[in-house]
């Protein structure tokens, strides 16, 4: 039986699950999902897209050694597959090879494209992941809501780590109040910045090509970051476990003018696409809490990001991915703002994130949940078009994590199958957790908060999460409670 294998541009994995078949040919596919389609019309930052054409290009130079490998090019139709699949049928092609694609809409053409060519479709599992899918639905059983707390002390359980016989190291399983420090001026100042990258000729060329392939393509292309091959971002991890993994923890949740990185790893860019495993990742950073007397602060909060987190929305967007993406339990339908694109909200906090993001196509996590997602929440912006936002401006982003993430976690659109409330805060937790200075945006931020609970404080008031913030909106001043609805409407008004 001819048989040959299909690579993705998230797929682009060191020791390869397919490479241990007998092959004819592997084809690393540039799956129009990944640049550009016309049925799921995204435009990504030009920061992934060159990314994904400079990562294949290393990848495929390394496979040409020792196998017979054929490049297809995104041609930006969603029909690529269907095309492949049947000139592959034509060629011989009796089987294709390919690992578990971790994603609804590549899976549905890859299967659907099998069935109309006739080739026999074998799908492995992903080194992408820790658990498998069978795994997941193990943990899950009958219930109806899970979360991310008990998910993640199973983990811990499952996998032996962090334990000290049936107990978590240090005697809990959660070190988050330890890890939630403002970060003052002179640490900053200690913070060592990501070394920028020398351009290659393979870089260069990558640039290039994505500059003149995608001219409309959002953010910027004038720095280059990061690693593009599997021995670049092994060097990638072992830098941060010497340099800044000691710090993580207390720092994690910390905000910072002008700066986005911080002691974060900045993994995902690499993991997200195969460069790096999780279980190569685990091995490092526990290997380095030994090495380098990493406080358990630190080693755990990065963990339950890693084998945690991670893991949670893989399951999550498994089971209940195409119910959240079809919900919108808020009822928020204001169409996403231009400035969001171009970091001119006039909210000096958002501005500067997102101008960061034009710039490298990434920010941390707390800035992703309580700057960007809770002030679109604030805002009342389309659970969708924050999707598509997400999608388009961030390089580690890809449906499996931005489903879960957008529709469950930041905007609470599910209306709580994951978490118990919606994640959005007032200017004081912003200002609590950062170096930003207050202005007029903080009475902004603050009448939108005001006006959004006080909009939803029938709802809100069951919830004993919130019942004490809709007494305060009640029994504010009138005169208070009008300046705040005035502030926010004329905010509003303005985008």
């Amino acid at each position: 039986m001819r048989t040959a294998a299909l690579i993705f541009p998230h797929q682009l994995f060191h020791q390869h699950p397919v490479l241990g078949h007998d092959l004819d040919t592997i084809y690393l596919v540039e799956e129009p999902l990944f640049f550009g389609d016309d049925h799921y019309p995204l435009t990504f930052h030009r920061q992934k897209l060159a990314y994904h054409l400079a990562t294949l290009d290393a990848y495929e130079k390394t496979l040409a050694k020792r196998y017979d490998v054929q490049r297809v090019r995104c041609t930006g139709k969603s029909t690529l597959l269907e095309s492949l699949t049947q000139r592959l049928a034509s060629e011989g092609v009796e089987c294709l090879c390919v690992v578990d694609v971790h994603d609804f809409e590549l899976h549905k053409r890859l299967t659907e494209s099998c069935v109309k060519a006739n080739i026999v479709l074998e799908t492995l599992p992903t080194p992408a992941f820790l658990n498998t899918p069978d795994e997941n639905r193990a943990y899950r059983g009958e219930r109806k809501r899970w979360f991310m707390a008990d998910f993640y002390q199973w983990q811990r359980r499952r996998l032996e780590v962090l334990m000290d016989g049936d107990e978590p190291a240090g005697g809990q399983w959660s070190f988050d109040e330890d890890n939630r420090r403002k970060m003052p001026a002179s640490e900053i100042d200690q913070v060592k910045p990501l070394p920028i990258k020398h351009r290659t000729k393979r870089i260069r060329v990558a640039c290039n090509r994505a500059s003149e392939r995608f001219p409309d393509a959002r953010g910027r292309l004038d720095d280059w970051l990061y690693p593009t091959t599997h021995q670049g971002a092994a060097r990638w991890l072992e830098r941060f476990c010497e340099e800044r993994f000691s710090k993580f923890g207390p720092y994690e949740d910390a905000m910072v003018d002008g700066q986005g990185f911080l002691y974060h790893s900045v993994l995902t860019p690499m993991l997200n696409i195969g460069l790096l495993t999780p279980q190569q990742i685990l091995n490092s950073t526990l290997d380095a809490q030994q090495e380098f007397n990493i406080p358990l602060n630190s080693v755990e909060g990065f963990v339950r990001q890693l084998i945690g987190w991670r893991e949670f929305m893989r399951a999550t967007y498994d089971d209940l991915g195409v119910a959240m993406r079809t919900s919108n339990h808020w009822q928020h339908h204001t169409a996403l703002p231009e400035g969001f694109y171009t970091a001119e909200t006039g909210i000096a906090p958002i501005d500067d994130c997102i101008g960061r993001v034009l710039d490298t196509g990434y920010c941390h996590h707390i800035e992703r949940l309580m700057l960007l997602g809770g002030f679109m929440f604030l805002c009342e912006i389309k659970p969708d078009d924050i999707y598509c936002w997400f999608m388009e401006m961030f390089i580690d982003a890809y449906d499996w994590v931005m489903v879960p993430n957008v529709y469950g976690m930041s905007q609470h659109a599910d209306g709580g199958s994951i978490t118990t409330k919606p994640y959005f805060s007032g200017s004081n937790y912003v200002l609590k957790m950062s170096n930003y200075k207050r202005g007029d945006w903080c009475d902004t931020w603050d009448g939108l908060y005001w006006r959004w609970i006080w909009k939803n404080r029938k709802l809100l008031s069951g919830n004993p999460r919130w019942a004490m913030m809709c007494r305060m909106v009640e029994k504010m001043d009138s005169d208070k409670r009008r300046a705040h609805l005035k502030r926010a409407e004329a905010y509003l008004e303005s985008m």
